[in-house]
């Protein structure tokens, strides 16, 4: 599956997290996923997208097969920059406070 589009600009990822991907083997294109399926909360003064079942749900109903990413976790600075990627299927933490 490639979900890279070649109009798109490269990801705008940090010396750190690069080396979480590469030590994490997580791969460009799930980054991509996570950023274009995920959703989307501001937490610790970041914004981390998340890839969960629902969302892998939904993308299944599109034709996308994002199995392999489910539990992805993508955390951006206000910029925009990746600042680290990991995989954490708990999502209690990213829920919105009332």
């Amino acid at each position: 599956m490639s979900l890279s589009n070649p109009l798109l600009l490269p990801l705008p990822l940090t010396h750190h997290a690069r080396r979480r991907m590469d030590g994490r083997r997580i791969p460009s294109e799930a980054v991509e996923a996570v950023l274009a399926y995920g959703r989307a909360v501001w937490a610790r003064g970041a914004q981390i997208y998340a890839l969960g079942r629902k969302e892998v749900e939904r993308a299944s109903r599109r034709g996308l097969d994002l199995r392999p990413f489910a539990g992805l976790q993508v955390v951006c600075a206000a910029n925009g920059d990746v600042l680290t990627v990991y995989r954490n299927h708990d999502f209690k933490p990213l829920r919105r406070s009332a």
